[in-house]
């Protein structure tokens, strides 16, 4: 992510590089382009919109207003966010388990679940040399599903057919046991977005957990 924004921020930086100071006009256009990169990277809208906000607070602080080099100090400034947004230490996930381990992704709707799921497989495919399984348990969102079977194609990992008919709990079930039969060392399962207000939703992925026994959720 930080070689993005790095990216998408270059040019910015570059028109700033020659002026003696930052400009409410010139941050708010340094702002718009972080905030497009993140929102490319799937982080969810609320995360970017808290983020942005802080630093355009910070931007207009004496740390960059009174740098020699304004361009840079805001780079620094959003890359010290990002980093505490995203914690400063890298934590591996724990497949200490029995095979398959499985991993269950929940969130809120249009957070970016599906995509973070196969980041996660080829991630865990390419740098952890392990055999990975995913599933779809969301049978709410129009083509969700087949939105995870392309991207388990894209990033070669094994794929868990479902349908919208099926209940999330027997997706899942039916998933565990296909990881077992195919030697999966990790089932990743994607699940439907929610909202703590929703309670039904709720009860639903408490029955998923207390089901699949996840050791990273």
């Amino acid at each position: 992510m930080f070689e993005s924004l790095s990216q998408r921020l270059s040019s910015t930086v570059e028109r700033l590089r020659g002026r003696g100071r930052l400009t409410e006009a010139n941050i708010r256009e340094s702002m718009r382009e972080v905030r497009i990169a993140l929102l490319e990277a799937d982080v969810a809208l609320p995360v970017v919109q808290a983020l942005v906000q802080r630093v355009q607070v910070r931007a207009i602080g004496q740390e960059v207003m009174k740098s020699l080099t304004p361009g840079q100090a805001l780079i620094k400034v959003v890359r010290d966010e990002l980093t505490a947004v995203m914690g400063s230490v890298n934590t591996d996930l724990n497949l200490a388990a029995a095979p398959p381990a499985i991993v269950l992704v929940a969130g809120l709707q249009g957070a970016g679940k599906t995509t973070t799921v196969a980041k996660l497989a080829r991630f865990l495919r390419e740098r952890k040399k392990k055999k990975v399984m995913v599933v779809s348990c969301d049978v709410y969102r129009p083509a969700a599903i087949e939105q995870l079977r392309t991207l388990a194609a894209q990033v070669e990992v094994l794929f868990h057919p479902s349908s919208p008919d099926q209940a999330p709990v027997a997706i899942a079930a039916a998933a565990l046991d296909a990881a077992k039969k195919n030697f999966a060392d990790v089932l990743i399962v994607d699940t439907a977005g929610r909202l703590h207000v929703d309670a039904a939703m709720m009860d639903e992925i408490k029955v998923l957990h207390a089901a699949l026994d996840p050791i990273e959720t």
